[in-house]
Formats: structure tokens, sequence, C-alpha cells
């Protein structure tokens, strides 16, 4: 709607090699997504999860299933990158939307997959990296984890590390407390001239 503040909470899941060298004309493909849109600080009724099919390299590493916990049966049965673009543009058609995510790779990869696939770029409004938000906010030399970061609040994380709709409802629930710190650290604006007045007047009467 009109007016609205959209935002859109994004995390990425990714292919990687067996070992640390690269098979020739290897990238990271994204293989999960999941989305979280927030109008008004409400979350809306509808997230979106979904399994990717990688086009490029389209059987999983061993390494990779072990390390997001996947199978190839479920990445077998996901969208494919043209109805993932599809998905993220009918996102994108709100007003004022802006993609935040943690840290700057998901939206490298999603770049980097746009091109070797000759498809266009579906975003087309802000971008935000809490991940650096919250080390500039915190004064740290080293980016911290999605995680580690909640758990620095005192609070739980959503669900499974590494499963894109927990991690970007995780995203989503850290920015929430690292705006409320924020607004609570801002600086309160100085009294107008009609308040010093009704101070005086204050003081005054009890002075006496």
């Amino acid at each position: 709607m009109e007016g609205q503040e959209h935002l859109l909470f994004i995390d990425f899941e990714f292919t990687m090699p067996e070992g640390k060298s690269n098979p020739k004309g290897f990238y990271p493909e994204i293989i999960e997504v999941g989305i979280v849109s927030v109008r008004n600080n409400q979350i809306e009724a509808e997230q979106f999860s979904s399994y990717v099919k990688p086009k490029r390299f389209p059987f999983l590493s061993e390494r990779c299933k072990n390390f997001l916990q996947i199978s190839q049966a479920k990445i077998d049965e996901g969208i494919s990158f043209s109805d993932l673009l599809t998905t993220l543009k009918i996102y994108d058609q709100a007003s004022s939307t802006t993609v935040i995510t943690w840290g700057n790779m998901d939206m490298k990869v999603l770049r980097q997959n746009c091109q070797m696939n000759n498809e266009k770029f579906p975003f087309t409004g802000r971008f935000r990296d809490l991940s650096m938000e919250y080390k500039k906010f915190f004064g740290d030399r080293n980016q911290t984890g999605l995680r580690k970061a909640v758990e620095e609040y005192g609070k739980k994380a959503t669900g499974k590390h590494h499963r894109a709709l927990d991690d970007a409802l995780t995203t989503y629930n850290l920015f929430k407390l690292v705006e409320e710190d924020k607004r609570y650290l801002q600086k309160p604006a100085p009294p107008t001239i009609g308040d010093r007045v009704d101070l005086a007047k204050a003081f005054n009467k009890y002075a006496t």
C-alpha cells in the first residue's frame, strides 16, 4: 500500500564445492530462500520459504549437504531460479521497499546468479546490511555472526542455523532489538523557549 514502509528480511543458502579448490566454472548458486515481509512494524501473514534448484552444478557436494543438513531430493523438488526471481519481483513491487540482510553475501550472490543466467536483478529499492550496522553501533572490530549477535542480547535465535527462513526471522528479531537501542540512545531534543519558561515558573513556585 502507498505510503507504508516495506521491509524485506531475506536470507539465502548457497552451494559450496567439495574441497578448498573450486571446480572449473564453479560459483555459489542459491539453493534456499527465506523471506519475511514487514509493513509498518508488522510481519505480513505470508512468509516465503523454498528450496531452489541450481543450474550450473545441479548436484550438491557432500560438504554442502552435511553443512546445511540438506538432501539432494529436497533440492530437486525446489523451484527454478527463474521462479525465484519472479517471486522476488512481486515483493519488490511495493512502494519504498528496503531489503535487509545479515552480511552482504546474499545480494552479492544474487547479483552474480542473475549475471550468470542473463537475468535482470529483481530489486529496485534500498539495501541495508544489518551486520555492518551492528558492528558500527557497538564499535566492534570484526563482524559478528547472526546467532552470536542474538545471544549477545540474551535472546535465542529462531529455529535452526542455516535454514533460510529461520535466519531471516532471526535477522528481523535482531533488527527490532538494535532499532530499539538506537532510539533509547538518541539524544533528547533541546528544550524550547516555551519549555524553559514553564520550567522557570515551576522552580519559582517551589522556591517560595
